[in-house]
């Protein structure tokens, strides 16, 4: 019997204050990569610093738990910093990816994960579909 492979595991973060069909879409693409997705999810005050003081909608605690829901996802990890370059060094993924909107060589973390022979992705964006257009087409109704 041969021995068994690790699983590839595959890390995206965000902070996913609203769940739509773009998040959904893009963790499906994202965890098809590997056998193991892990989402790290920024803080909500990270989220707070990043998107202004009316963010988030969601707690840290609802948004975690509406992703690990999800069947793509498999691990849920919150964040503090500023950025995610602590906890990708901690679960040293095989595998970085990010939405489209990132080209590779600006994914925090990149560096790391390819010197460790690891590969780093930019995922097909799927347009139409944020959060931030979701607010304001609340907002406007």
């Amino acid at each position: 019997m041969s021995p068994r492979k690790p699983p590839r595991v595959v890390f995206t973060n965000g902070c996913f204050d609203i769940l739509h069909v773009g998040h959904s879409r893009y963790l499906r693409d994202a965890r098809a990569l590997g056998e193991l997705l892990v989402v790290g999810i920024n803080s909500d005050a990270s989220v707070r610093r990043l998107k202004g003081p009316e963010r988030p909608i969601q707690t840290e605690s609802d948004r975690g738990e509406l992703l690990a829901a999800l069947a793509a996802v498999d691990y849920v990890v919150v964040f503090d910093e500023e950025t995610p370059a602590e906890l990708i060094e901690r679960v040293e993924p095989d595998i970085l990816v990010k939405g489209g909107d990132w080209p590779v060589e600006k994914i925090v973390g990149s560096k790391f994960v390819l010197a460790r022979g690891g590969e780093v992705k930019s995922l097909p964006f799927h347009p139409g579909h944020s959060t931030t257009s979701l607010i304001e087409r609340i907002d406007k109704r």
